[in-house]
């Protein structure tokens, strides 16, 4: 029983790839997806692989299908120079970022839009290197911005905004709490001696007016008290004085 036609077309690749003497093989490899965001600027990677050196005659094609389906619509060509897209909704975005020496056609989609969603293929030739895999498929999926606020960010306004309230409020905190303290600390400690001049003689006014009613009375008691303990007079002398 014969192989099927598939089965035998891949031997035949096989068979090929591996005798370089009649042809070579190229292997071309892109991400399998990709996510951006709109506005960024999308690389769309596109590496190969050949036996041969790229030479003038090396091309590079991309073709892009919206997500929404449809046939594939020529994106960009480069052969010795590049080619971007005359008109379109990729007017004036791609950009090329290609290195053929290196094995690198990568491309660069600027400002990314929702409609750009879909599948991105790129294919290389390097003759003789035209057989293996020249192709390779990128779906690209773009989202709304979310805005982000980064940590850096936050920190800085944290730092603005509560580092200098904090330092205020702490001062009038101090100015609030100092003061009464010294009193405390004034009132607590005093030494009886430090008495100031008003309230000194106000403290011997005070003396003066509380002592001197007892002061009198004790004195007119004392006279009164040293009349009695006299020595009597002899009334026949003191009228023979007179």
């Amino acid at each position: 029983m014969s192989p099927a036609p598939h089965e035998n077309n891949t031997y035949g690749n096989v068979i090929i790839c591996t005798a370089p003497s009649l042809v070579s093989c190229i292997s071309v490899n892109t991400p399998a997806e990709l996510h951006a965001s709109k506005g960024d600027t999308v690389k769309l990677s596109c590496t190969f692989t050949s036996t041969s050196t790229p030479t003038s005659k090396m091309t590079v094609d991309w073709s892009y299908r919206p997500q929404s389906g449809g046939a594939p619509s020529s994106l960009f060509h480069f052969s010795s120079r590049a080619f971007p897209p005359p008109a379109g909704q990729f007017l004036g975005r791609i950009e090329w970022r290609g290195v053929p020496a290196r094995g690198d056609a990568s491309l660069a989609l600027v400002n990314a839009t929702l409609s750009d969603n879909g599948t991105y293929t790129c294919s290389v030739r390097n003759p003789p290197d035209v057989h293996g895999s020249p192709t390779s498929h990128t779906v690209l999926t773009v989202t709304p911005r979310v805005a982000r606020v980064r940590f850096s960010d936050v920190a800085v306004l944290l730092a603005l905004v509560l580092l200098p309230s904090a330092i205020i409020t702490f001062i009038l905190i101090g100015r609030m709490l100092c003061p009464k303290k010294r009193r405390d600390q004034s009132k607590a400690y005093r030494s009886p001696i430090e008495v100031t001049e008003g309230e000194e003689h106000g403290a011997e006014a005070k003396r003066v007016s509380c002592c001197d009613p007892y002061m009198t009375d004790s004195e007119e008691e004392d006279g009164y008290y040293d009349l009695k303990k006299g020595p009597p007079v002899d009334e026949g002398y003191a009228e023979s004085q007179c």
